[in-house]
């Protein structure tokens, strides 16, 4: 799967956006297509380590993955590897100023793993990619929404 960008301008500030999308705990009462979030790590903060365990509904079927931040700029931006299903996935949250609004951005990745994830990859990529986009899209406008814009 090739790289998938999603980006949207607010009015929220920066951290109101950093607040919204490092809420662990909020995140399945925000995010409509999240069903669950259970951190597997003992911390109640948020940076490099942290781990939990997420369940969402995909393509009409939960699905369940460990995720791990792997890199963190705080403030600004967090990098998650996730792997499962075949595959290794990594995306990287970013928040940055501009002007008077603030740019929330989500790059994600996609490398199969497994001969089964590879032909599924050559023959499936579209329609997974517009799945996946559409899902990424529906994300954002919940985590927009009820913030200030």
């Amino acid at each position: 799967m090739k790289t998938l960008r999603v980006a949207r301008t607010t009015k929220a500030t920066p951290q109101q956006l950093w607040n919204a999308i490092t809420d662990l705990p909020g995140w399945a009462d925000r995010i409509s297509g999240i069903t669950d979030v259970t951190r597997l790590d003992d911390g109640t903060g948020f940076g490099v380590g942290t781990r939990w365990r997420e369940t969402r509904t995909m393509f009409g079927k939960e699905a369940t993955e460990e995720m791990e931040v792997t890199k963190i700029d705080e403030g600004r931006s967090y990098t998650v590897k996730a792997g499962g299903r075949g595959a290794d996935y990594t995306s990287v949250w970013a928040v940055e100023p501009k002007g008077d609004e603030t740019e929330l951005s989500m790059t994600f990745s996609g490398e199969p793993t497994s001969l089964v994830a590879k032909i599924m990859a050559m023959t499936l990529g579209k329609l997974f990619e517009g799945a996946t986009r559409k899902a990424l899209e529906k994300d954002f406008d919940d985590i927009l929404a009820g913030l200030t814009d």
